[in-house]
């Protein structure tokens, strides 16, 4: 996947996605009087024209981004979700894994298993009579 792009949804549900960037901001964690508790942040895309998309980290999921600072690049798995308030249409991306995505890249290649040799029958030449 290259960077700041959305991959289609796969896995949990239809409305799940991923996107790798940067952080430019990491807010304090909001505690409401219900007793739930929130924490955004704003990644940067690495595109021709960045931009700048804000996600939540809900209850417990807050301390997810404690690990990581401003600058970092990140790649973070979420949820769209969207609400109707007062005849009002709200949506809110809801991260619930992040990860680095230097260390993804660089481990993923690091550790790929090298391909399968090729078995002894199939490295000669074929004389067999398929006419394809």
């Amino acid at each position: 996947m290259s960077c700041g792009v959305i991959s289609p949804p796969y896995q949990r549900n239809q409305y799940e996605m991923e996107l790798i960037g940067r952080i430019k901001l990491i807010r304090d964690e909001q505690t409401f009087p219900s007793g739930f508790t929130k924490r955004e942040f704003v990644l940067t895309t690495e595109e021709q024209y960045p931009n700048d998309i804000q996600f939540e980290l809900l209850k417990e999921k807050g301390s997810m981004i404690t690990s990581f600072r401003e600058g970092d690049r990140l790649k973070v798995q979420f949820d769209i979700r969207g609400r109707e308030w007062q005849g009002k249409y709200f949506n809110s991306l809801v991260a619930w894994k992040i990860e680095s995505a230097d260390a993804t890249a660089s481990s993923s290649s690091a550790s790929a298993p090298p391909p399968p040799p090729i078995p002894e029958a199939m490295s000669g030449p074929m004389d067999d009579d398929l006419p394809f």
